[in-house]
C-alpha cells in the first residue's frame, strides 16, 4: 500500500478546525526554554564506554536503599520480593500477545481478572478496572465520570489532596465547562477542611475528592462526608495514594465512597525515578458503564472450560469516540502484573501484617519527632505518614541532612510553594526503616533546629 503523504490544504483544514494559525501554536503549553533542548552528549561510543559514562552519571544519585530514607508525598519505599522480578519476567508474560484476542492471551486475560480482585476487595467497591496510568491521571478519570453519572459540572477538590493529582484535574477539565473548586490545605486542622467542604456541597456538585490518608498523612472518617455528599446527589470520590494504608484503615467502600482511585505502586512496584506507576480505579456495579477504562470477566468456552475475556472495553479504540468514556486510559499491564503477583504473596494476613509493621515504625518516628525540642507533630491519626513542624525552612533542614546521608522527607513547600507551608516536612517510615534510621534521623534534626 503506497504512503500517501497530507497535503498542504490537508493540513490547514486540521489547523482551522482545530482552531490554531500554525502547529507550533500546539506546543504552546510547553516553556519555550524546554522545546528542542540541547543534549550535551558526544555523538557516538564504544558500548564499554558508554556503560562507563552512564555509570558515572549514575553514582552521583543517592539510592533509597543505600541511606536511611523517610520519602512519600505519595511514592513509597516498600520491599518487593525478588520473586516478583522473577515471574514478571517469564517468556508467558513478556511475550504475551494483546487481550483483544482471548484465544491466545488466556494468561493475560487471567492475572487481569485477579488484579481487578483484589482492588475490588482493598478498596471495598463492587467491581474494579483492568487499571490504568497511575494514580493522579485516574482523579482526573473519577471527575469526567461523575460528571457523565451526575450531570453535574461542580467538582470540589480537598485540600489535603495531593497539589500533583490537583494540578492533573485542572489540566484535563481546562477544556471542558468543569467548574473545579480546590480547597486550601489546613495540614494542621484537617477536620475544620471537611466540615467546609461540607458546607459547601450543593445542588449543583458532581463530586467531593478527598484523599485518606491526606498528603499530611492525617487518616480521616470519611463517613460524615459520603452522607452529605449524597444527600446533594453527589458523588464521593477518595484517592489513596499509600495503597498498603488499606492493609489497616477502613476501606472507602466501608465508608461510602462510589468512585475509588488511588496508587498502586507500593504494591510489587519499585520507586523507579518516578515511574512507571499502575493507577487503581474502582466503582459501584451501577456505575460499571460510565467507568473509563476495560473490564476483563470471567466465563466458559464452547466446551464448558472456564475462561477469560473482556467484557467492557468503552475505549476510542473499540467504539465512536464520541461515545468513549475515556481516550488516556491505557491499563499498566505489567506493573499491574507486579502489584497481583506481591498481593498475592502477601495473602490478606500478610498484608494486614506489613501494615501493622509500617504503622509501628511510624509510631517510633513519631515518638522521635515529639523528643525533638523546637519540632511540633501535627498527626493526631497517621498510618506511615506525617507532617512535622520545624523552627526553620524545612527545604534548608533536607538539604542540609541530604549531605549527611540521610534523606528526611519532602518538604511541603516543594508541593505548594505558595501556602505558607515553609516549616513543614512530610516523613514518611515504611517497613524498610530500621530503629537505627529513626535514630539517626532524630540525631541530625537536633542538631539543626538548635
Amino acid at each position: 500500500m503506497r504512503y500517501l503523504p497530507l497535503t498542504g490544504d490537508d493540513r490547514q483544514q486540521m489547523l482551522d478546525k482545530v482552531g490554531v494559525a500554525s502547529v507550533d501554536e500546539l506546543f504552546r503549553d510547553v516553556p519555550s526554554g524546554d522545546l528542542n533542548p540541547r543534549i550535551d552528549l558526544p555523538r557516538h561510543k564504544s558500548e564499554i564506554d558508554v556503560e562507563r559514562t552512564l555509570s558515572r552519571m549514575a553514582a552521583k544519585n543517592t539510592a533509597a536503599g543505600s541511606v536511611p530514607f523517610f520519602v512519600g508525598a505519595g511514592a513509597y519505599k516498600h520491599h518487593v520480593p525478588a520473586t516478583v522480578d522473577h515471574i514478571i519476567q517469564r517468556g508467558e508474560f513478556l511475550t504475551a500477545y494483546t487481550p483483544y484476542q482471548p484465544e491466545i492471551a488466556q494468561g493475560t486475560l487471567q492475572y487481569i481478572f485477579e488484579f481487578q480482585t483484589q482492588v475490588a476487595q482493598l478498596t471495598g467497591m463492587d467491581v474494579a478496572n483492568a487499571s490504568m496510568y497511575d494514580g493522579s491521571t485516574a482523579t482526573a478519570e473519577a471527575v469526567m465520570m461523575a460528571r457523565r453519572v451526575t450531570r453535574k459540572k461542580r467538582a470540589l477538590l480537598a485540600g489535603g489532596l495531593h497539589p500533583h493529582y490537583r494540578a492533573v484535574v485542572e489540566t484535563t477539565t481546562q477544556f471542558t465547562d468543569d467548574e473545579i473548586v480546590a480547597f486550601k490545605a489546613q495540614p494542621a486542622d484537617p477536620h475544620t477542611e471537611l466540615q467546609a467542604i461540607i458546607d459547601s456541597i450543593d445542588d449543583s456538585t458532581s463530586c467531593v475528592v478527598v484523599q485518606n490518608p491526606t498528603i499530611a498523612g492525617h487518616v480521616m472518617d470519611l463517613a460524615p462526608l459520603a452522607e452529605a455528599a449524597h444527600a446533594k446527589k453527589a458523588l464521593l470520590i477518595v484517592v489513596v495514594t499509600e495503597v498498603m494504608s488499606l492493609g489497616l484503615v477502613k476501606s472507602p467502600g466501608e465508608m461510602g465512597a462510589d468512585i475509588v482511585v488511588g496508587e498502586g505502586q507500593s504494591i510489587g512496584n519499585g520507586l523507579n525515578f518516578g515511574g512507571p506507576y499502575v493507577g487503581l480505579f474502582a466503582t459501584k456495579q451501577k456505575y460499571v458503564r460510565q467507568m473509563p477504562g476495560r473490564l476483563c470477566g470471567e466465563t466458559i468456552d464452547a466446551d464448558g472450560n472456564r475462561g477469560f475475556v473482556l467484557t467492557l472495553s468503552t475505549r476510542e479504540q473499540h467504539i465512536r469516540r464520541e461515545k468513549a468514556t475515556s481516550n488516556i486510559c491505557t491499563n499498566s499491564s505489567l506493573c499491574s502484573l507486579a502489584f497481583t503477583i506481591h498481593m498475592t504473596l502477601l495473602g490478606e494476613k500478610g498484608l494486614r501484617a506489613i501494615a501493622k509493621v509500617n504503622h509501628h515504625k511510624t509510631q517510633q518516628l513519631k515518638a522521635a519527632m515529639q523528643a525533638t525540642k523546637g519540632v511540633e507533630v501535627l498527626n493526631d491519626t497517621f498510618f506511615n505518614e506525617i507532617t512535622i513542624r520545624l523552627p526553620k525552612d524545612a527545604t534548608e533542614v533536607v538539604d542540609a541532612l541530604a549531605n549527611q546521608g540521610i534523606l528526611a522527607g519532602v518538604p511541603m513547600a516543594r508541593l505548594m510553594p505558595d501556602a505558607g507551608v515553609d516549616d513543614l516536612l512530610i516523613m514518611a517510615a515504611t517497613e524498610t526503616v530500621t530503629e537505627q534510621d529513626i535514630q539517626a534521623l532524630a540525631d541530625a534534626v537536633k542538631e539543626q533546629v538548635q
